[in-house]
């Protein structure tokens, strides 16, 4: 008899506390549900497993990234439906210790292991990298950096398309992905007011859209750091097809390894959130004796809402595991707090949250239509991992759980205090 669905469904909103908002499909056909809703399909009782031995986000994204799970319809319609619902009791140990007192939840997870047949735990997939004990050194950052973007040149091509900037583009209405990006970089240039002849350090260079952005178009000469040598191989090819070598150098760095400033302006373009915490005021306080006096630097970066109690903060799981190892993300005031303590003076914010969930859904329309050469080039767990990430990144900025903020702040001179900023804020609008 076909009847798992519906089973499962009620042990699940059992398990829960709530109506299940998705419709359900397991491993023998059956079915049950809102009849119009989106489809989470259970293809095996491996799923099952894995979500008993690892309640929570990391279960889902384990039985998602290794194909056991997996939703029909609309996505972004199914993950907005249960975002703020998933396995909201089993999130870390105690929680499901707490919840485990209730006779229901523990009839319902009784019944669950029934239905998942053997108990032993599957092995998480390949894919999945565990969190560094000691973070953000030198070598553990190298690591986090090229799980992330050593995937393969051709796979971020597919992605992000022609422009090759993985950070959030600056729409106008009716614009294309590469038109946003191309005024995402010029937006920069014109806040950090670039000169020719100028000298701009790129920090987290990417594949090198930005320091050819600042050559070409403003006259700068530009040296871009990332830890990333297949970045910096991609980036050096175009370099050297844009006639730029002799105002463009990439280098496979550290930042904190830079020593020839100073610098007239500093961007920093989407790899702040890979700092983290503990070293955030080290990574102000170097980016300000690189810069000269009156400098500018750019810090474009993720931002997270600030939590009552800010220790109870936990970077989220599926992320840390597949996505961003070791990265964590700061509130606004925070990441502006810790400039003006390194000495800088903040002069603009600019937020940015719905320009990044616009970004978003044109990378997962591209990882869509090319999917199975996105499976060919870095294999169905890595693009079943992107395909995820990015979908449900897009609904955490639309919800506002997210944000991304540029912050242009200033190395005034100490014993000046002029700024060389316009009295008017913002032209370059």
């Amino acid at each position: 008899m076909q009847d798992a669905a519906p089973r499962l469904r009620s042990l699940v909103e059992q398990l829960l506390g709530a109506p299940l908002p998705l419709r359900i499909r397991a491993w023998d056909g059956s079915e049950a549900g809102p009849p119009a809703a989106p489809v989470l399909v259970v293809r095996n009782r491996r799923a099952l497993r894995r979500l008993l031995w690892k309640p929570g986000e990391l279960g889902l994204a384990r039985a998602w990234v290794a194909g056991d799970l997996t939703i029909e319809g609309d996505l972004y319609a199914a993950l907005d439906l249960l975002s703020g619902l998933i396995w909201e009791r089993g999130q870390d140990a105690r929680g499901l210790g707490a919840a485990l007192r209730d006779p229901e939840v523990r009839a319902a997870v009784r019944g669950l292991v029934r239905m998942s047949g053997l108990p032993l735990p599957p092995a998480p997939p390949p894919e999945e990298v565990r969190r560094h004990r000691h973070l953000h050194t030198r070598r553990t950052d190298r690591s986090a950096i090229s799980h992330h973007y050593d995937v393969g040149n051709d796979f971020y091509e597919l992605v992000l398309g022609p422009s090759m900037v993985y950070s959030c583009a600056y729409w106008q209405e009716g614009g294309t992905l590469e038109e946003a990006q191309r005024d995402k970089l010029e937006l920069v240039c014109r806040k950090l007011d670039l000169k020719p002849g100028q000298r701009l350090l790129d920090v987290g260079c990417g594949w090198g859209s930005m320091a050819v952005h600042a050559a070409r178009d403003h006259g700068a000469y530009v040296v871009g750091v990332t830890l990333s040598q297949e970045q910096a191989t991609y980036a050096r090819k175009r370099v050297a097809e844009e006639g730029l070598a002799d105002r463009v150098e990439i280098r496979v760095q550290d930042y904190r390894d830079v020593t020839d400033g100073p610098y007239d302006a500093i961007s920093s373009i989407g790899m702040a959130e890979h700092v983290g915490a503990d070293r955030y005021l080290e990574y102000a306080e170097v980016l300000g004796r690189l810069l000269a006096p009156g400098g500018r630097l750019l810090n474009h970066q993720i931002g997270r809402r600030p939590q009552r109690d800010e220790s109870s903060y936990a970077v989220d799981a599926f992320i840390d595991a597949y996505v961003f190892p070791d990265g964590e993300l700061a509130p606004i005031g925070t990441t502006v707090t810790q400039l003006e303590r390194a000495g800088f003076e903040v002069r603009d914010v600019e937020v940015l949250r719905e320009h990044y969930a616009l970004t978003l859904r044109r990378w997962v329309a591209n990882l869509e239509s090319g999917w199975p050469r996105a499976v060919r080039i870095a294999g169905g767990g890595r693009a079943r991992v992107w395909r995820l990430y990015m979908a449900a990144s897009a609904v955490a900025f639309e919800r506002n759980q997210i944000g991304v903020n540029q912050v242009l702040a200033v190395k005034t001179p100490d014993d000046s205090g002029a700024s060389g900023m316009p009295l008017r804020a913002r032209t370059w609008n």
